[in-house]
C-alpha cells in the first residue's frame, strides 16, 4: 500500500478510497452470496477463520511458512499466534470485553405490560439437527434459552408470537422456525401465530419478520434474543422498519469479580470469545453490506 501523503486532507482522501475499494469487494462477494449457496458458506468460511481459534491457527501457519525465508521473522509470527491462543483463553478476557457488546439493559419486570407492541418476535438461535433421543431436528439449547423468555413474556402480555429461523445449513432438515413453533406450543403450551421459515441470517429474519407483519400493520416489536446478539438484532431490525422493544436474555454474569480461575486457560473462554468476535463481525459486515 502507498504511504499516506503528508497532507491530512491527501491522507483522508486515500482513506476514503481505501474504504471505497473495501465496499466494492464485499458488494460483490454478495452478490456472489445471494445468487448461490457456494456464496453464502463462502462467507460463513471467511467469518470461521477471522475468529478464534482459527485466526490464531493461520498466524502460526503463516509464521511457520516465513521460516523456509526468513527464521527469525517466522519463529516470532508462530510464537505471537500461540500467544494470543492463550490470551484468548483466559477468562479474563471474555470478562473485561463481553459487557461491551451485551450493554443492552434488561426489559424491566414492571415495564413489560407497557411496552406498547403488538407482537413478541422471538430469533432462532441454531438447530439440534438429527437428534437421537427424539428421533429428529429440533432446537438447540441457545434457541431453547430464548424460547423460554419468550414464554414467560406472553404469558405476561399476551402478544402474538412470531418465530423466525431457516434452514441454514443441509443438514437441518427442518426449518429453525418450524421446531421452534413445535417446542412454543407443545412443550410450553405457547400458540405461534407467524412462523418465518426462510432466513438464513439475523439481517434475513428481520427482512422476512417485516413481511408477514406488515400485513397486518404491525410495527412495534418485543425483540427477543441472546444479550451478546441484541445490538446485531436492533441494527437489523430497525433498518428493517421495525421499532424495537428490546428483550435481551442469557447474559453471561461474572458475579464476585475476577479471581485466580480467570486467569488460567479455558476452553469455555475461548468459546465465549469466539461468539463475541462473531458478533463484531456480524455488525461490520453488515454495515459495510446493508447501510
Amino acid at each position: 500500500m502507498p504511504a499516506c501523503p503528508s497532507s491530512p486532507q491527501n491522507c483522508s482522501n486515500t482513506f476514503a478510497v481505501i474504504c471505497k475499494q473495501i465496499r466494492k469487494v464485499v458488494k460483490q462477494i454478495s452478490t456472489h452470496q445471494g445468487n448461490n449457496k457456494v456464496g453464502f458458506h463462502l462467507v460463513k468460511i471467511i467469518q470461521i477463520l477471522l475468529m478464534p481459534p482459527a485466526l490464531m491457527f493461520l498466524i502460526m501457519l503463516a509464521g511457520g511458512l516465513l521460516m523456509r525465508y526468513s527464521r527469525p521473522h517466522g519463529k516470532r509470527i508462530v510464537i505471537a499466534g500461540f500467544a494470543l491462543l492463550v490470551l484468548a483463553s483466559l477468562p479474563v478476557m471474555p470478562a473485561l470485553l463481553t459487557p461491551l457488546m451485551e450493554d443492552t439493559p434488561p426489559l424491566a419486570k414492571a415495564a413489560i405490560r407497557h411496552t406498547n407492541a403488538s407482537a413478541i418476535v422471538v430469533l432462532g438461535g441454531g438447530s439440534y439437527p438429527q437428534a437421537p433421543e427424539y428421533g429428529n431436528d429440533t432446537v438447540s439449547t441457545t434457541t431453547l434459552e430464548r424460547l423460554r423468555y419468550a414464554a414467560y413474556l406472553h404469558r405476561q402480555t399476551n402478544l402474538p408470537v412470531l418465530v423466525s429461523g431457516g434452514r441454514v445449513f443441509k443438514d437441518n432438515r427442518t426449518a429453525e422456525a418450524t421446531s421452534m413453533r413445535a417446542v412454543l406450543e407443545n412443550e410450553f403450551s405457547i400458540p405461534v401465530r407467524w412462523t418465518e421459515d426462510q432466513a438464513r441470517n439475523t439481517w434475513e429474519n428481520a427482512g422476512y419478520s417485516r413481511q408477514l407483519l406488515a400485513r397486518e400493520n404491525i410495527k412495534r416489536i418485543i425483540l427477543v434474543t441472546h444479550a451478546m446478539h441484541m445490538p446485531r438484532s436492533i441494527l437489523c431490525f430497525e433498518a428493517a422498519g421495525f421499532e424495537v422493544v428490546p428483550a435481551p436474555m442469557g447474559y453471561h454474569t461474572h458475579a464476585g469479580g475476577l479471581s485466580l480461575r480467570h486467569f488460567l486457560p479455558d476452553a469455555r473462554a475461548l468459546s465465549q470469545l469466539n461468539t463475541l468476535m462473531h458478533e463484531i463481525i456480524g455488525i461490520l459486515w453488515y454495515r459495510l453490506r446493508y447501510l
